[in-house]
């Protein structure tokens, strides 16, 4: 059945493509997005369905979002800034965008005349902080930041606080516990929490997608915030060698933007997800050494990875989803692989024009320790 929907961050790269997969399936779709400069530099983009209605606001104005949420049934709600290192020193906007603007939306949705039926949020794998361990001799372990101590040595895997073993990385579930070490992560849990609590409260069928490493075209290549493949691809095309820390073999879990946007189309079909967080990602983990490797290959590049054997404060060891819950509550799993995914990005990456803003950034973030 066709159904009103609002995207808000709809201008942006996965909303967008939500968007695109609901006007293909005949829904009558209108975005919400103030086109950040940052991202969008006050543009609206290129790539933008003209099938669907743009409205340019802020989450944060009560009577925009009154406005945007006439006779919607289902909201997809993925307005927020995005980045865990700018969120260490913008902390004020980053509270305000994506604390605020979540409370000021339920807020309308609870007091205000509407006929919201569904409201789908995007959450985040950054909430985690580190993932899931398993000890040999004392079984499932959750920690939370590595010793540093142990890091000065260059000892780059956890340990057991039980028996001092080395512990090793398992798929990340649902009921691992959220923490957060940066601003960023503790907004994106703010989200979720009040979006359940919100949907649970007043009979709001609400499901949180806790998105692990999302990629694909239209990623902002001139945001240094949008993360390490981007970064990777702009320092290898311009033969650079892409910088790593620690020996290379932590672990992320990257998923394609294609099956990010499918996963929430099924969760809009479904009632079986409702009041729940599931994690949307490829359940494989991927090396950052690796990573490096396979785009310098796609480029046909000879570049090798610079491998520092430093350390970042904050930065986790290991992180990737255990995804059962995403396969059967929402019967949905990922198709694309990391490779065709990155091939994809890159050969759309020649037709984009886009200011490399990643020295600058650079400097600016290590001036803030950040780096």
């Amino acid at each position: 059945m066709e159904k009103k929907v609002l995207v808000t961050g709809g201008a942006g790269f996965i909303g967008s493509f939500i968007a695109d997969k609901l006007v293909e399936e005949g829904h009558e779709v209108r975005i919400l997005d103030n086109l950040e400069e940052q991202v969008h530099k006050g543009k609206i983009p290129e790539y933008l369905n003209k099938k669907a209605e743009f409205v340019k606001g802020d989450i944060r104005d009560r009577e925009t979002l009154k406005r945007v949420l006439e006779d919607v049934e289902v909201v997809f709600h993925h307005a927020a800034a995005v980045g865990v290192g700018q969120s260490m020193y913008e902390i004020e906007q980053y509270v305000d965008v994506n604390s605020r603007g979540t409370a000021l939306l339920l807020d309308v949705l609870v007091n205000e005349k509407n006929d919201v039926k569904k409201l789908i949020v995007a959450a985040s794998m950054s909430s985690y902080g580190e993932g899931l361990y398993k000890c040999e001799d004392c079984g499932e372990r959750e920690i939370e930041l590595r010793n540093e101590k142990d890091l000065k040595e260059k000892k780059w895997e956890p340990f057991c606080s039980e028996c001092e073993k080395e512990l090793k990385a398992v798929p990340t579930n649902e009921k691992k516990t959220q923490n957060c070490n940066s601003i960023y992560a503790i907004t994106k849990k703010d989200q979720e929490d009040m979006v359940l609590q919100i949907g649970k409260t007043y009979g709001i069928p609400s499901i949180a997608l806790r998105y692990f490493n999302v990629f694909g075209p239209r990623q902002s290549l001139s945001n240094p915030y949008t993360g390490v493949a981007a970064i990777f691809m702009s320092r290898i095309k311009n033969k650079n060698s892409p910088v790593i820390y620690e020996d290379g073999l932590q672990t992320r879990d990257f998923i394609s933007v294609y099956d990010v946007a499918e996963a929430n189309l099924k969760a809009m079909k479904t009632s079986s997800g409702n009041y729940e967080s599931i994690n949307i990602g490829s359940g494989r983990p991927l090396t950052i050494k690796n990573i490096a490797e396979t785009i310098a290959e796609i480029y046909g590049s000879k570049v090798k990875p610079e491998i520092q054997n430093k350390f970042r404060k904050g930065d986790v060891r290991h992180c990737y989803a255990d995804i059962t819950k995403a396969k059967e509550m929402l019967e949905w799993q990922p198709k694309v692989s990391f490779k065709e995914g990155m091939k994809e990005i890159i050969t759309w990456s020649k037709t984009v024009k886009a200011e490399d803003l990643f020295e600058k950034a650079s400097k600016e973030l290590k001036y803030k320790g950040l780096v």
